[in-house]
């Protein structure tokens, strides 16, 4: 059965063929280059089974979470991918669940990614962790060598702020520095050196907890180097709607989070009803993000938010201008939320009727490897980091961050 998305409603096959070929957004005519129905039940998902997809086989140990994350817990039926949190042991583990990434498989940079889905349990009782998130293609999710000093970096300049803390006198980030930095010396390790990269996360949506009943859902943006306060600039953050509200949790010493929080409808849960949950962006240092809830505006980040800090030391982050690869998880940790364990149902099911990425006719990119931002020659020279959730940091996969020096002075010897 075609699937489309419209509200919270399916549509006929009739209609899916007319409405996904463009998309009107502020005025503007995007047009779908990448899409998957999920209209072919019995998918598999395992490395090297999908041309789009791969189900990881892990631990996410890096949020503490609960569960086993297994491409068993990851099929396709009813014209949905579908993702099973289940209560069982597996790997010493009490419960197994699913992750799928597009990784080095496919990758994006600006436009619209749309998401049609129905989050698992119920949205009054706390626990599960449902995301739909993107990230860029030098990290990869649940491979904690590949993100230690690039998630989630968004920065070109070159100054203190790229080291350990920010190079600052007082406590504030606990981030290693920004191993792909602007000043890395020439000949040293770095995709396309003279360039700030790394793995920044914008997310479509993270949904937990419980708001007077209702399910809740975070949409964020989530960068390095931080703000004095973990506090972006609220002159340049708009609001809309009843329902939302800024994200009390603003970041810590990993990242800072520039957020906002909706409901969730009660019965957009377990396949009775889908919501449609986006983000539109532009990258770069005059960039935008808006995200939207069944194509309503919900909330909007202009560059200007996270701009200089002087208190900091730290200049203008960009919109996330690195490719984006998409990951899907359900997940459960504590550190996101209380995880009420006695009233949660098991199993419980994220469905997910569609993925579409939308683009301006003249801006289309595509690629994990898009000129100025390469990633494909980088990976294949560190891919006992990239292949191995083993390791947790760079060294332990048997790399050393590059060398650099902010005034330029770098060792003659390089």
């Amino acid at each position: 059965m075609g699937i489309a998305h419209n509200r919270l409603f399916r549509t006929s096959a009739i209609a899916f063929v007319v409405e996904v070929r463009n998309k009107v957004a502020g005025g503007q005519n995007f047009t779908l280059v990448f899409s998957d129905e999920f209209n072919t039940p019995g998918r598999k998902f395992a490395e090297g089974e999908d041309p789009k997809w791969t189900a990881v086989d892990l631990w996410y140990w890096s949020t503490g979470n609960m569960e086993w994350l297994s491409p068993d817990a990851v099929t396709t039926s009813d014209g949905s991918m579908k993702i099973q949190m289940t209560k069982q042991e597996i790997n010493g583990h009490q419960y197994r669940s699913g992750m799928v990434q597009s990784w080095n498989k496919f990758c994006f940079t600006g436009g619209i990614i749309e998401v049609n889905v129905s989050l698992p349990g119920r949205g009054d009782i706390p626990g599960f962790w449902p995301a739909v998130w993107t990230m860029g293609n030098l990290g990869r999710a649940g491979y904690g060598a590949t993100t230690d000093g690039t998630w989630p970096y968004t920065y070109d300049t070159c100054d203190s702020a790229v080291g350990a803390n920010q190079s600052l006198p007082y406590p504030l980030s606990r981030q290693p520095g920004q191993r792909l930095n602007k000043c890395v010396c020439p000949g040293e390790d770095h995709p396309n050196p003279g360039t700030g990269r790394g793995a920044p996360e914008i997310d479509v949506f993270e949904a937990a907890g419980i708001d007077n009943k209702n399910g809740v859902v975070t949409l964020s943006d989530q960068v390095a180097p931080f703000d004095f306060d973990y506090t972006a600039n609220a002159e340049y953050i708009s609001i809309y709607g009843k329902d939302t509200t800024r994200n009390s949790y603003t970041g810590g010493v990993y990242q800072q989070c520039v957020s906002a929080v909706n409901t969730v409808p009660l019965d957009a849960y377990e396949g009775k009803a889908f919501q449609t949950y986006s983000f539109e962006y532009v990258p770069g240092p005059e960039g935008y993000i808006i995200w939207r809830i069944n194509d309503q505006d919900i909330w909007r980040l202009d560059a200007a938010a996270i701009g200089p800090d002087a208190r900091s030391e730290v200049a203008q982050r960009l919109i996330s201008a690195e490719p984006m690869s998409i990951i899907m998880n359900l997940g459960m940790s504590s550190s996101f939320g209380w995880v009420d364990l006695e009233q949660l149902p098991f199993p419980s099911t994220m469905w997910i009727d569609y993925v579409r990425v939308y683009q301006l006719p003249d801006k289309i990119s595509v690629t994990c490897d898009p000129p100025g931002y390469p990633t494909t020659q980088y990976i294949k020279d560190h891919m006992n980091a990239y292949n191995n959730t083993a390791f947790r940091y760079w060294k332990d996969a048997g790399y050393e961050f590059p060398k650099y020096n902010v005034d330029g002075s770098c060792p003659s010897s390089i």
